[in-house]
């Protein structure tokens, strides 16, 4: 009895410290799950008329889109199929610049600029990675407040086993009447909805965690068996400095290559040396809308042999368990690992979790601040 009562304790501190941030969280995360089902239905400026003639080059690709924006830097371009415009992404830490350039892949006309810090989901990313606070503060404010919520989510569950055995069933289903108190319902309505998501929530939180300490990432790797760097690394050119002089530059013949090698990849993302020594690389992306089975490939600038990587993030057919576990914490986190059912069952359990910070603020107010018993004269 003493142990639970520290334990509810715990439970109600940190879950009105942490309850409004929480919510937020989860609400944002509901949204932001079917994403790309709702961009995809107004994004038409993504796909173009295939002809017969042969695509653009990296280096023209990269040329083009540098006069759009002079000043920043290009993170990569990313080439589709016959008939999808190649985006080229532009990023910058500071000042943070997030923007995509649409090309025509045969004639290099701009089709479209999209600016990624902007729009609704643009918001609702902020929300849930920092709760629309500074960067600097709020990630922090949210990588602490879900580890927190682990806690909670434990804890809850403790405090959710009943005394007696009776007790059971009155936890585990609504038995509400015409007199149960709206105090009663609102209880049932934190412990049951509480219970029945506990599992998933606590997936959903843990891998939002993964994502947010690279040491729980480390942590989650190596007790896992792994013995891999779990880091992204570029390595180094094999063959020294690169010679740019060239009348055919390697890079524009990397894409032909690539393409023949894997003829039913979804797209290419290239990215572009940042300096004269570093590999290029380049993310093949194997299945729509997933991340962990995708190729990433690194490839000398001078001659175009491929370098391994001793990082986790190298071809998916050289991953072991605990690299694929690692590379599938983005994939569960959303529920793309699933389907569509995933993100489906993701939206109804950050709906629910969100409605845990709700109903756990009415409890502690109903049982701190009752109302006062009028006196009749």
């Amino acid at each position: 009895m003493a142990f639970k009562k520290h334990i509810l304790t715990l439970h109600k501190i940190l879950g009105l410290a942490t309850g409004i941030v929480v919510f937020i969280v989860s609400v944002t995360g509901c949204c932001w799950a079917f994403r790309t089902e709702i961009e995809n239905q107004y994004n038409d400026y993504k796909k173009v008329t295939p002809q017969s003639q042969t695509f653009l080059t990296p280096t023209e690709v990269k040329k083009i889109a540098e006069k759009m924006f002079p000043n920043n830097t290009i993170h990569g371009s990313v080439f589709g199929k016959a008939d999808d415009a190649i985006e080229v992404v532009f990023y910058d830490a500071e000042p943070e610049f997030y923007q995509s350039v649409f090309l025509n892949p045969y004639s290099g006309a701009i089709i479209q600029v999209d600016d990624h810090l902007s729009g609704f989901f643009a918001f609702i990313l902020k929300g849930h990675t920092r709760v629309w606070l500074p960067k600097a503060i709020g990630e922090h404010v949210v990588g602490a407040s879900i580890l927190i919520f682990i806690f909670i989510i434990i804890s809850g569950f403790i405090l959710w086993i009943p005394k007696k055995r009776k007790n059971l069933k009155q936890r585990l289903k609504f038995d509400w009447k015409s007199t149960t108190r709206w105090k009663r319902k609102n209880f049932d309505l934190h412990t049951v909805v509480g219970f029945y998501i506990c599992s998933l929530a606590l997936v959903l939180a843990f891998t939002g965690s993964v994502m947010s300490y690279n040491w729980l990432k480390y942590v989650v790797y190596v007790s896992t068996g792994g013995d891999k760097v779990p880091a992204f690394i570029i390595p180094e050119n094999t063959s020294g400095l690169a010679n740019n002089d060239a009348d055919v530059l390697p890079i524009d013949q990397l894409m032909v290559k690539l393409r023949k090698e894997s003829p039913k990849a979804e797209n290419f993302e290239l990215h572009y040396p940042k300096t004269d020594s570093s590999s290029v690389y380049v993310e093949v992306s194997n299945s729509n809308d997933l991340f962990y089975d995708s190729d990433f490939r690194f490839f000398d600038q001078n001659t175009l042999e491929e370098i391994e990587t001793p990082a986790i993030f190298g071809k998916y057919v050289d991953a072991k368990v605990p690299d694929k576990i690692l590379r599938m914490n983005y994939d569960i986190h959303i529920g793309a690992i699933g389907g569509i059912v995933g993100k489906i069952i993701a939206f109804i359990i950050s709906l629910l979790t969100a409605s845990l910070p709700v109903t756990g603020a009415l409890l502690w107010y109903g049982r701190h601040y009752k109302k006062s018993k009028t006196t009749t004269v």
